[in-house]
């Protein structure tokens, strides 16, 4: 198994961060296996596109809420990453804290 679970949808609440705010995260290894996907369907252009991360950031984009990892973008990355048997994605990871 490749991701710890395939998901459908974002369950976390919305964080509105912007591309300058994903920027100023570190970027960290995280292991495949310990993600969850937003996404169940993957567009093959997005895998295949050696240009895919052009006008986008080099990083995949990973929430963190209720003690899981969520893939939000890079879905293409991680399967990349897969493919060429590794078993861990460089991400983004922004922690979403619990409003009471």
């Amino acid at each position: 198994m490749i991701f710890k679970r395939v998901g459908e949808g974002r369950p976390y609440p919305a964080h509105g961060l912007t591309s300058a705010a994903w920027a100023a995260l570190p970027p960290r290894q995280v292991r495949l296996n310990d993600l969850v996907t937003t996404k169940d369907t993957l567009h093959l252009v997005a895998l295949l596109d050696e240009d895919g991360t052009f006008y986008g950031d080099l990083f995949a984009h990973v929430v963190q809420w209720r003690g899981e990892l969520y893939l939000e973008d890079g879905l293409h990355r991680a399967l990349r990453a897969a493919l060429h048997q590794r078993n861990v994605l460089h991400a983004r990871v922004h922690q979403v804290q619990e409003v009471s």
